[in-house]
C-alpha cells in the first residue's frame, strides 16, 4: 500500500485499536478525503534532522504525543523547496514516496498550479541552509520573503489560510511588526515560534497564576542567536501569565565573558537563580557557573549573557552557559515565596528531534480550529528582543533602548500543547532513532 492508500483504510482502525486518538479524522472513512485538511509546505530545504524533517514527518505518519498514537488527520500536498543541497536532500524522495508534488514557486505550491488559494493551512519553515549571515551574526533565513509570497496568494484569492512560521518571525524587527500587521489586517491566524517551550517541565512547574513575578532567568548552553531565541522564548512562555499581563520591553543589553560576572557583582541579574535553573537541569546542586565544568567534555565554554527590562519593572536574564545542545531550564523570583521557582524542559530521546511532535500538534490544532493555540505575540517579542541583543552586540555590547518593544497581549493556558511526559514510557533512551521519516507510530502495537 501507499501511503494514502494506508492512510484511508487503517489509520482510524489501527490507532482506534490502540487507544490512540485521531484528531480530524471521522471514524467513517469514506469521509475522510472531505474532512482532511490540505497542507502546503514552504521549506528552505529537507535534509535529515533538520526543521523541515522533524515537523513534516508528524504530519506524514502517526506520532506520540503524551503517549497516545496521535494521527494529523490532514494531507501534505505540496511542498515548495527553496535549496536541494547535493547528496543530503530528503524532499525529492520524500514527496515521490507519499505522492506529494513539489512545485518551482510558492504561489504554484498554495494554488496546487491554478489561479487561486487551493489549501487550507500553510506551514513556512525557514530554517536550514545555505544563507548569509549578516555583520550582526545573523542568518538571513527569507522567512520574510516566503511570508510575503504566501500572502500575495491570499490577496490574490481574496481569502486566507491559518500559517505558521517556524522560529522566530524574522532577524529584522521592522520586518517582524509587518508580518503580525499584515496577518492582522487579513485576520489570518498566525502562529510562531519554538518547540522548546512544549517540552515536558522536569521537576514538573506550573506558574502560579497571576503571580508577582520579580525576576526570572533562562538558560541554554548552544550557540549564539539560534540558541538564544530558543532560550528567550522559554523566559517568554514562562513570564507572560504574570500579574498585569504582557507589557512589553524597555531595554536588552548583550554581555559576555568578564561582563556578565560584573553585571552580577552589581546585582543586574541573580546567580542564585541562575543555579537554581542549573541544578533543576542537572538534577544534582550546581554549586559554581563560572566554574562550570561541561560533563563529557571536560572544559568550560564561553558565557553570555541577555539583560532583558521589563516595561513593568520585571527583570530577565538569559545565559549561555555550558555546550549541551539539549539543555534547557528557567527558575524565578515570586513575591511571597522565599525559595525559587525552577524547572528544566527535557527534550526526550534522539537529541532534541522529540520536541517537535509537541509542535507539531500545535501546528495542526492552528490548522484544524482556525486559531493560534498560543499568542503570536509572544514570538513577536521574542523576535524585537533578540534583534534588539545582536544590535547591543554588533555595538560592543552597549544597552539598547527599546521603546519599539510595547507589545502587550493575555497569556492563554496552553498545558494542552505541552507533552508531560507519557510518551518516554513509548519511545525510549534505548529506541533505536529513525534514519529517514519516524515510523515508530506505525509500526506501535500497544
Amino acid at each position: 500500500m501507499d501511503r494514502r492508500q494506508w492512510l484511508r483504510t487503517s489509520a482510524a482502525l489501527s490507532l482506534a485499536t490502540a487507544g490512540g486518538i485521531v484528531p480530524g479524522v471521522r471514524a467513517d472513512q469514506s469521509h475522510a478525503r472531505a474532512t482532511r485538511p490540505r497542507v502546503a509546505l514552504v521549506l528552505t530545504e529537507f535534509t535529515y534532522r533538520s526543521h523541515a524533517h522533524v515537523i513534516v514527518e508528524n504530519f506524514l505518519e502517526p506520532y506520540y504525543f503524551n503517549g497516545k498514537l496521535t494521527e494529523s488527520g490532514m494531507e501534505i500536498v505540496s511542498f515548495y523547496v527553496d535549496q536541494f543541497p547535493e547528496g543530503r536532500d530528503m524532499a525529492r524522495d520524500v514527496a515521490k514516496r507519499y505522492g506529494i508534488q513539489i512545485f518551482p514557486t510558492i504561489a504554484e505550491a498554495l494554488t496546487l498550479g491554478g489561479k487561486e488559494l487551493a489549501v487550507d493551512g500553510v506551514v513556512s519553515i525557514g530554517e536550514h541552509g545555505d544563507y548569509p549571515m549578516n555583520e550582526r551574526q545573523q542568518r538571513m533565513y527569507p522567512r520574510k520573503r516566503f511570508f510575503d509570497e504566501i500572502v500575495a496568494v491570499f490577496r490574490q484569492s481574496g481569502r486566507s489560510v491559518p500559517v505558521f512560521s517556524d522560529k522566530h518571525l524574522s532577524y529584522r524587527w521592522d520586518w517582524a511588526a509587518e508580518m503580525d500587521q499584515v496577518a492582522k489586517e487579513l485576520q489570518f491566524p498566525l502562529m510562531a515560534g519554538s518547540s522548546v517551550p512544549l517540552a515536558q517541565r522536569r521537576p514538573p512547574l506550573e506558574m502560579p497564576v497571576n503571580a508577582e513575578i520579580e525576576e526570572a532567568v533562562s538558560i541554554h548552553s548552544g550557540g549564539i542567536e539560534s540558541y538564544d531565541f530558543h532560550a528567550l522564548e522559554v523566559l517568554q512562555s514562562m513570564v507572560e501569565s504574570r500579574r498585569g499581563g504582557e507589557t512589553g520591553v524597555s531595554e536588552v543589553h548583550f554581555l559576555e565573558g568578564d561582563e556578565v560576572w560584573k553585571a552580577a557583582d552589581e546585582g543586574r541579574w541573580s546567580p542564585a537563580l541562575a543555579l537554581a535553573a542549573m541544578s533543576a537541569a542537572e538534577g544534582k546542586e550546581v554549586i559554581s557557573l563560572k566554574d562550570f565544568i561541561e560533563p563529557g567534555t571536560g572544559g568550560k565554554h564561553p558565557i553570555h549573557a541577555i539583560l532583558v527590562k521589563y516595561r513593568d519593572g520585571l527583570r530577565g536574564t538569559m545565559l549561555r552557559v555550558g555546550a549541551s545542545s539539549t539543555r534547557w531550564c528557567f527558575a524565578c523570583r515570586v513575591a511571597g515565596r522565599p525559595d525559587p521557582l525552577a524547572t528544566s524542559f527535557y527534550v526526550g530521546p534522539w537529541q532534541n528531534r522529540n520536541l517537535f511532535k509537541a509542535l507539531s500538534h500545535s501546528i495542526q490544532t492552528l490548522i484544524r480550529e482556525q486559531r493560534s493555540p498560543y499568542p503570536v505575540e509572544r514570538t513577536l517579542l521574542t523576535t524585537g528582543v533578540l534583534a534588539a541583543a545582536m544590535d547591543s552586540h554588533y555595538e560592543k555590547n552597549i544597552p539598547v533602548p527599546t521603546p519599539h518593544l510595547d507589545v502587550k497581549y493575555s497569556a492563554v493556558d496552553f498545558t494542552s500543547m505541552r507533552e508531560m511526559g507519557e510518551t518516554w514510557k513509548f519511545i525510549t533512551d534505548q529506541s533505536p532513532e529513525p534514519k529517514d521519516i519516524d515510523l515508530t507510530g506505525r509500526h506501535a502495537t500497544r
